[in-house]
Parts: C-alpha cells; sequence; structure tokens
C-alpha cells in the first residue's frame, strides 16, 4: 500500500529524547516537517494549531511538502523504525454516526426482532451520539476489557468491533453559526475502531442511545490523510428515498470509494466497502451543526460501522450476534473477542493509497 507522494497523511512523531512534533509519512520513514519547511507551527505537539490555519493553509503546505519529497533531500527524513507515534490531534469533541443502511438494518433485526429493523427517523437524518474525547487513544494502544451491567455486572462478554472511518475538524464555526461546505471545514480522514460491548449497549441504550458501551475506548490511526490526496477516491453518494430535507441535500460527490481491510490477529475476516454508506460525510457535518452547535478544531466525528455488499465491519454482524462463530485458520472459533485478541483495521483506495491501520490489543479486565 501507497506511502508515496500522491499521498503525505499527517502525524505526530517523537525520536528518544526529543517532544513530539508534525510529520508527515513518506515511505517508510518520517518527513520532520518544522526544520523542512522552516515553519514552527509543526513543531507542536499536534496537529490543531496547523489544522486551524484553513484550506489555503494546507494547500501550500501540501505543495511545499511534495516538492521536498520529490527532491530526493534526506537531511530531515527520519526512518519509521526510529521514532514513537503519538495521537496526532487534540480531540475537542468526538461522535459517532449510524451511516450504514446494512448495519442498521442487521443490527435492528437482531436488537428488536418484533419490529422494523429500521426506526422511521433513520432515512430522514443521519443518527448519531456524543462519545468521549478523552477515550481516542492512538493506534498500538491496548485496550481493557471493560465492565459494566449485562443487566448484571461483570466483564463484558460480548466485546466487538467497529470498523469505521473518522473525520477531522480544522476550521472551528461559532457557536449558533451552521458549517459552510464540508471540504473548507474537514481536514482529513482516518481509519477509526470504535470498541464496543454489546451486552452492555443492549441493556443501556433505550431510551437515549448508547453510554457505557462504547465510551472506554476508540482507537484511531496515528496518519490523518489530508483531503485533497482523496480526490480520486470522490464518489456520488447512493441514491436516498425519501429525498432529505434541504440542508441534508448534497452540493458535491462525498461519497468515498474505500475498501477498508479487518484483521483478526493477523487473519483477514472482512474487507468492507465504505463507498455504500447511506449518509455521506458532508451530510453528517451538516446534520452535527444545524442545530447552532459549533465546530471546534480537533472535533472528531465518525462514519459508523461500515457494513455492505454482505461484508461486514464488526463481529456481532460476521457471527450473527455470536450464532454463527466465525472460524480461523487455526482451528480457533470467535463470536466475541478474546483476551489477547488483536484487531487491525486498514483503509485503501482503488488505486492503492493507504490510510494506514488502526491496531488494538484485548486486555483481561480488573
Amino acid at each position: 500500500m501507497s506511502f508515496g507522494v500522491e499521498n503525505l497523511p499527517y502525524g505526530v512523531f517523537s525520536r528518544p529524547g526529543q517532544a513530539p512534533r508534525v510529520g508527515v509519512r513518506i515511505g517508510d520513514h518520517v518527513l520532520d516537517l518544522a526544520p523542512a519547511l522552516g515553519d514552527p507551527v509543526f513543531a507542536s505537539p499536534s496537529l490543531n494549531a496547523f489544522m486551524a490555519l484553513g484550506r489555503t493553509a494546507w494547500a501550500r503546505a501540501r505543495a511545499r511538502i511534495r516538492r521536498v519529497a520529490e527532491s530526493g533531500d534526506p537531511r530531515h527524513l527520519v526512518p519509521l523504525g526510529d521514532v514513537t507515534l503519538h495521537l496526532p490531534i487534540e480531540v475537542a469533541d468526538y461522535v459517532d454516526f449510524y451511516a450504514s443502511l446494512e448495519h442498521a438494518s442487521n443490527l435492528g433485526r437482531m436488537f428488536r426482532p418484533d419490529e422494523e429493523p429500521l426506526k422511521p427517523n433513520w432515512r430522514h437524518l443521519p443518527v448519531g451520539y456524543h462519545g468521549r474525547a478523552g477515550t481516542v487513544v492512538v493506534s498500538g494502544t491496548p485496550i481493557r476489557r471493560p465492565c459494566g451491567q449485562r443487566p448484571s455486572f461483570g466483564p463484558t462478554e460480548k466485546l466487538d468491533i467497529e470498523a469505521e472511518l473518522g473525520f477531522v475538524v480544522g476550521v472551528p464555526t461559532a457557536l449558533g453559526e451552521r458549517a459552510g461546505a464540508f471540504e473548507d471545514h474537514v481536514f482529513g480522514v482516518t481509519p477509526l475502531n470504535d470498541w464496543s460491548a454489546r451486552d452492555i449497549q443492549s441493556w443501556e441504550y433505550v431510551p437515549l442511545g448508547p453510554f457505557l458501551g462504547k465510551s472506554f475506548a476508540t482507537s484511531i490511526s496515528p496518519w490523518i490523510t489530508p483531503l485533497e490526496a482523496l480526490e480520486d477516491a470522490r464518489v456520488e453518494g447512493p441514491a436516498q428515498d425519501p429525498e432529505p430535507v434541504a440542508y441534508l441535500r448534497r452540493s458535491a460527490p462525498w461519497g468515498l470509494d474505500l475498501t477498508l481491510g479487518v484483521e483478526l490477529n493477523g487473519e483477514p475476516v472482512s474487507a468492507p466497502p465504505y463507498r455504500h454508506m447511506y449518509w455521506t460525510p458532508d451530510q453528517m457535518l451538516a446534520h452535527m451543526t444545524v442545530n447552532g452547535a459549533s465546530l471546534r478544531t480537533g472535533d472528531l466525528f465518525a462514519s459508523g460501522t461500515v457494513s455492505a455488499d454482505g461484508r461486514p465491519g464488526s463481529l456481532i454482524e460476521l457471527t450473527w450476534n455470536g450464532a454463527e462463530p466465525l472460524k480461523l485458520r487455526n482451528g480457533e472459533k470467535r463470536t466475541f473477542l478474546e483476551d489477547g485478541d488483536i484487531v487491525t483495521i486498514s483503509a485503501v483506495t482503488p488505486g492503492g493509497l493507504s490510510l494506514g491501520e488502526v491496531s488494538g490489543r484485548i486486555l483481561p479486565a480488573t
């Protein structure tokens, strides 16, 4: 998968004994941007200061980085193996949506077998909920099995994944102001795993929605791929019926032709396609701010589980809530995650441009 000059994802790295700073991945190296571009904004320990500068600054920086990368100048390149990668942004707020028609329908059938799979509002607005910004962690961070009511209290017995895309806000809005064009606010995209405790979730989610079954951990890649790198992956979103109300009508193609990869202990188990997501990220942004709620630099909003074409992005769908165990090559079976399991989620364009990967290992409950 490609990390060439057509990609140039941003991250935050450090070398032993040095403070974290912003870099860009080029192949198996990180370009140290502060000295390479002579710009102190990249000496920051997060991308937030740079993201807040807006589209013009993003485009100028990307053009300069590309020139440096194409020059072959090795002076500010650091081998990837010599650095530690950090959470690339200071997360301001975190919102998770529920944008896949297939995923929402599947979970509706499981959780509400005697009702219509979709609630009446689902095709009228992108359903979402607020998560916990403080529990967003970088890839590689171990994930502790959570405890909660199931309804009896104890460690979750249905620990799951959600293979998603996360969208990172750069340019804020004022309170009471609606967001403008998607590309004027959103800086970039990252693979995301919204870890889920399904037994806790199913007990608590009525009437106000997910809480402890979701809030314990969300993992993102250390790399944020700028929107500009994904121009060739843009596609029209799926047809919508009924037609959305005016503020949710699409004015530009912000569907993304990406394929996510889900691996369990190194074995591929699913490859959900993102392009079929019913609600596109521009619609999510519009809905998130239509009531006047402000955006902040570092806001993160996620697509919800990517499931389509019979390729789900969660174990609850892959095993139909545990009724059809997943058989692994080594002979083991899984319904949900066991302690010690490692999950890795990646995303790639049809042309091979990689958005990186996000990984986490399950630790026992305490």
